[in-house]
């Protein structure tokens, strides 16, 4: 099987996500008026697997849903993006949901995400799907699952030769032997600042922070630097990626997982990695420019066309 027929998989949850958009975050114990309410899909795994589905990944995506109104919004957008869904019904949990802040004026955004049945994923879940990520060209998870199933994901795609991708976000603390999983981590500011505990203010901080990561056995760091674009380091190179833009920013929320996307489909086709930042970085660019998580996600003729006028 070439590289190329080979799958993208994707480990995480899927959460509907309630967005109200308003002037300012209310003070404990106050009511204030909103501008706005969108009820759609969200949970970093399922925008990113929908991200490489448009994009022209061939994308499973394994996770839990309840068996509710919820779920049923999640099959409606796996079914539209065409991501593969491998997925075990919980009943006895809800689907996840998330809320979402987003000030008026600037599109910046605050989150509570509660997972629900997806936080009950386990390292038997994944146990079940170990064919399927041994077939991938690109095995990519994040941290709002339990930690364990993602590391035995990680374990199973490396024992096999699969490329990994771990976006560390949420932000948590993570031992050296989940690090030592990974290609290539794909952490923001923030979260880079929370792994290694020092400052992300400026290119040459996030080198700093990028050596820290590879110094605890990363393969390689990408990190997402919001409007700086993005930071590619490993052991022998450093290439700082700029914005690649697409028009007025609307909305930051799904930003960097058109970004993990993006570039995970970049990578199954065998894609230099610079190349591969670009071109999630152009995913990101087009993210950006609409309102929303996964309803937000370019397609494939949308980033060829943005990269070729780049």
């Amino acid at each position: 099987m070439s590289n190329a027929t080979k799958p993208i998989v994707n480990l995480g949850i899927f959460v509907a996500d309630t967005a109200y958009r308003a002037d300012r975050m209310p003070k404990m114990g106050e009511t204030i008026l909103g501008k706005s309410f969108v009820l759609g899909p969200g949970g970093k795994g399922s925008n990113q697997s929908v991200a490489s589905a448009m994009a022209g990944g061939k994308t499973h995506f394994i996770t839990r849903l309840g068996d509710d109104a919820f779920a049923d919004i999640a099959r409606a957008t796996w079914a539209k993006a065409g991501v593969i869904p491998e997925v075990k019904i919980d009943a006895e949990s809800y689907t996840g949901a998330a809320f979402i802040f987003l000030e008026d004026a600037t599109g910046n955004n605050a989150i509570i995400v509660s997972p629900g049945a997806a936080g009950r994923v386990s390292v038997a879940d994944v146990a079940e799907k170990a064919d399927l990520i041994r077939s991938a060209a690109v095995f990519i998870t994040q941290l709002e699952q339990p930690i364990p199933a993602a590391k035995h994901g990680l374990e199973i795609a490396r024992a096999a030769g699969v490329t990994t991708i771990l976006n560390p976000a949420p932000a948590a603390t993570l031992g050296d032997d989940i690090l030592a999983l990974c290609d290539y981590v794909t952490p923001n500011e923030s979260e880079t600042e929370a792994l290694t505990g020092l400052p992300v203010t400026t290119i040459s901080e996030a080198e700093i922070a990028a050596d820290a990561l590879l110094a605890r056995g990363v393969g390689a760091v990408v990190m997402t630097l919001g409007d700086k674009g993005a930071l590619y380091r490993d052991r022998t190179r450093s290439v700082h990626v700029p914005v690649i833009s697409a028009g007025k920013v609307v909305e930051t929320t799904g930003a960097g997982d058109a970004f993990n996307g993006g570039f995970a489909v970049a990578l199954s086709e065998g894609r230099d990695v610079i190349d591969a930042v670009r071109f999630g970085c152009a995913t990101a660019g087009i993210s950006v420019t609409r309102a929303g998580t996964a309803p937000s996600m370019p397609s494939r003729a949308e980033i060829d066309a943005l990269l070729a006028n780049s």
